[in-house]
C-alpha cells in the first residue's frame, strides 16, 4: 500500500485549526457566521496555509457538498486566457447545488498572463451572482490592478518556530515517531516558515525509522548542518583559505548540495559570525554579488571558492 502524503493527511478540515494565520482564521470565521463572501486575494510566501484555507472555508460553507460547488485550478499549469475562457468561464455560469454561489480557487495566479487576468476581470464582474473567486499567489504586486480592486486582501505570513514546533509534535505523536530536540531544532532551521516543507522533511525522515535526530535531517533534505557552514566561514575569516576551500569541497560532495543552496546558508550564517558589524555588511554585499553570478550560470564551485576569497581577503585588509 502506498503511504498517504502527510501534507494531505494533516490538512486542517476546519478553518480555525489553520496553523499561525490568528488574523487571517478570525476574519475568515466572520465570512461563514454570515453566509457570503467576496472576492479574495490571497497573499504570501508557499506553505503558510493559502490553499487550506480555501478549502476549510468552503467545506464550513457548503459542508458535505463542497466538491460539487469548488473547482482548483493551478495557474502555473495553465497560463493562458485558455483557461479562463474554457474551465473558469463555464463553470462560474452554472448556479450552485445547495448553497448562493459557487469558488473557483485559482492557485499561483501571479503566473497567469497579463491578457489571461484581464480576461478573468470580465468574467469576475458578470457572474457576480452565481460564483465566487479565491485568488492566490506569492506576489500581489504580479496581479494586475483592477482584480486586486475587486478583492478582500489576506496576507499570510511565514508560520513562526514555535507554531511549526508544535504541529510536527503533533504529527509526531500521531505517527509514534521519536523526534530528538536537535532533530526539531533542524527541522525548523530548514523549513524557514514554511509549514508544508517541514511536513514533507518529517515525513522523508521517518522513511529511515522512528527516531529522528539532527544528523537523518540534514542528510534526508541534503543541506549542511549550520556549524558545518559557521566553520567554513569561520576557516576563511581567519585567513586560512586552502583549508576552507577543502572544507566546502567535502560538504559539497558529502550532502550534494547545489551553490544556490550553499550561498544562501552562507548568507543565513554570516550574521553569527563573531565579526564587526561594518564587516558584515560588505560580506553581505558579496554575498548578494555571487549569488547574482551563480543564478545566471557561472560555475557554481568558482564562484564559491571565489566568495570565501572574499572572506580571507577580509582578513588580510584587517592586517
Amino acid at each position: 500500500m502506498i503511504e498517504s502524503i502527510w501534507v494531505e493527511k494533516y490538512r486542517p478540515a476546519r478553518i480555525d485549526e489553520i496553523v499561525g494565520q490568528k488574523e487571517v482564521v478570525e476574519r475568515l470565521k466572520g465570512y461563514v457566521a454570515s453566509r457570503n463572501l467576496p472576492n479574495l486575494l490571497f497573499a504570501g510566501p508557499p506553505g503558510t496555509g493559502k490553499t487550506t484555507a480555501a478549502i476549510a472555508l468552503t467545506k464550513e460553507l457548503f459542508k458535505e457538498k463542497w466538491t460539487a460547488n469548488f473547482l482548483e485550478l493551478n495557474a502555473s499549469d495553465e497560463r493562458g486566457i485558455d483557461v479562463v475562457r474554457g474551465s473558469i468561464k463555464s463553470f462560474a455560469r452554472t448556479r450552485a447545488i445547495g448553497g448562493d454561489f459557487k469558488i473557483i480557487f485559482l492557485d499561483e495566479a501571479d503566473a497567469l498572463t497579463k491578457d489571461a487576468q484581464h480576461a478573468m476581470r470580465r468574467t469576475m464582474e458578470r457572474n457576480t451572482g452565481t460564483c465566487r473567486f479565491i485568488l492566490s499567489c506569492n506576489y500581489s504586486s504580479k496581479i494586475i490592478e483592477p482584480i486586486q480592486s475587486r478583492c478582500a486582501l489576506f496576507r499570510f505570513r511565514p508560520i513562526l518556530d514555535e507554531d511549526i514546533r508544535a504541529r510536527i509534535k503533533e504529527i509526531a505523536a500521531s505517527e509514534r515517531l521519536n523526534i530528538k530536540e536537535d532533530g526539531l531544532d533542524a527541522i525548523i532551521y530548514v523549513s524557514e516558515g514554511d509549514l508544508r516543507r517541514a511536513i514533507n522533511h518529517i515525513q522523508a525522515a521517518a522513511a529511515f525509522g522512528k527516531e529522528i535526530d539532527e544528523d537523518l535531517v540534514y542528510r534526508v533534505v541534503a543541506r549542511a548542518r549550520p556549524r558545518d557552514i559557521r566553520d567554513i566561514l569561520e576557516t576563511a575569516a581567519g585567513g586560512d583559505f586552502m583549508e576552507a576551500r577543502k572544507r566546502l569541497r567535502e560538504l559539497i560532495i558529502t550532502f550534494g548540495l547545489s551553490g544556490e543552496d550553499v550561498v544562501g546558508q552562507f548568507h543565513r550564517e554570516v550574521f553569527n559570525l563573531n565579526i564587526p558589524e561594518v564587516e558584515k555588511i560588505r560580506l553581505v554585499d558579496r554575498i548578494g554579488e555571487y549569488d547574482f553570478r551563480i543564478k545566471e550560470g557561472a560555475n557554481e564551485l568558482i564562484q564559491l571558492e571565489a566568495l570565501l576569497a572574499q572572506f580571507v581577503r577580509l582578513k588580510s585588509e584587517e592586517g
